[in-house]
């Protein structure tokens, strides 16, 4: 994430753009998994930290889950790895929300949202490097038609961040080839929980999922435990 002052190690990070690069760069030959470990774990635990530090500092959270209580439709979307984090969103949304989709290009294609885009209706976009080309038009041509758009991004220079009506900007920083997913898995976790806390119906709808999970028989028999999503 870069915001206000970056450092070197922001630069540098910025700056291994693919993940061979980063490959190359942090994967050393000889290194024991120990040391890799601690290293990696280290450094999750600053970008995560560094995320809630960012995220504290103003009420886009907030601001976000508002807008999609508020909205009469709710579109979620990531293209290639952020996919994961649009279907996670999705999921969690949808437990407490009505009228959530997911385009994902198979059952919801964008050309489909496009065509009938509403002013009470709102995008949230996923869009880390390397950006896809996909998202950020969907993303411009969503809001050029009126729609709101939420978006979860990387950094402040993210082709995303001039399109969003509200954007949450998160530390993917990692001593990994892959940058960290965690900080984006916990935005979306805070996003649907600030979001079903503040919809009406959001309870009976939850209690209507648990006991038609039980009719349906969707999960293996616990007594002790409550039945999970």
């Amino acid at each position: 994430m870069t915001t206000g002052t970056t450092t070197p190690e922001d630069a540098d990070n910025r700056h291994l753009t693919t993940q061979g690069a980063r490959f190359r760069a942090r994967i050393r030959t000889g290194t024991s998994a120990q040391i890799l470990r601690d290293r990696v774990m280290r450094k999750e635990t600053e970008s995560l930290a560094s995320t809630f530090e960012h995220l504290c500092s103003d009420d886009s959270l907030q601001r976000a889950a508002a807008l999609i209580v508020s909205s009469r439709r709710r579109f979620v979307m990531g293209a290639g790895k952020s996919s994961a984090y649009a279907s996670l969103l999705s999921a969690d949304l949808a437990a407490g929300l009505a009228n959530v989709y997911q385009i994902d290009g198979t059952s919801l294609h964008a050309i489909d949202v496009l065509t009938d885009v509403r002013a009470n209706d709102v995008l949230v976009c996923f869009s880390v490097r390397r950006y896809r080309v996909e998202t950020v038009d969907l993303a411009r041509l969503y809001s050029e038609q009126g729609g709101h758009v939420v978006v979860v991004t990387d950094s402040d220079t993210s082709p995303l961040v001039p399109i969003g009506e509200v954007v949450l900007t998160v530390d993917t920083g990692s001593e990994s080839y892959a940058d960290s997913p965690l900080p984006i898995v916990s935005v979306c976790h805070l996003l649907s929980t600030l979001t079903i806390a503040s919809a009406k119906g959001a309870r009976r709808r939850l209690l209507a999922r648990d006991t038609l999970g039980t009719t349906l028989h969707q999960y293996l028999p616990d007594e002790e435990a409550p039945h999970e999503d």
